[in-house]
């Protein structure tokens, strides 16, 4: 019988088993929100230069819009990466501080 995390529901299981189980479900969960937040941030970068960059949607960009929305997206990648380093470090700034 398997278990609802697709595992055997084996009750003699090892507790190494079972540690090893639950650390590929929590590697799972991570991967999966990795993703998520990745998709999330390109439709974002996607919506707010389009508005930006196509004032007037037709059936093709002009060479103007297609600059305007490469730069756009590269200024907002290039913002996210400073905002998500800037928070890594101040995350293990406080936990460094929490340890001593």
């Amino acid at each position: 019988m398997t278990s609802l995390f697709g595992g055997s529901s084996n009750p003699t299981a090892s507790p190494a088993d079972m540690a090893a189980r639950l650390e590929q479900v929590k590697n799972s969960i991570h991967n999966e929100l990795a993703l998520q937040n990745a998709q999330e941030l390109m439709n974002k970068v996607t919506d707010k230069c389009y508005v930006k960059c196509v004032p007037k949607p037709g059936g093709s960009l002009s060479s103007s819009e297609e600059k305007c929305l490469s730069q756009c997206m590269e200024r907002y990648l290039e913002a996210f990466d400073i905002v998500n380093r800037t928070y890594i470090a101040r995350l293990r700034k406080e936990r460094v501080d929490q340890q001593s």
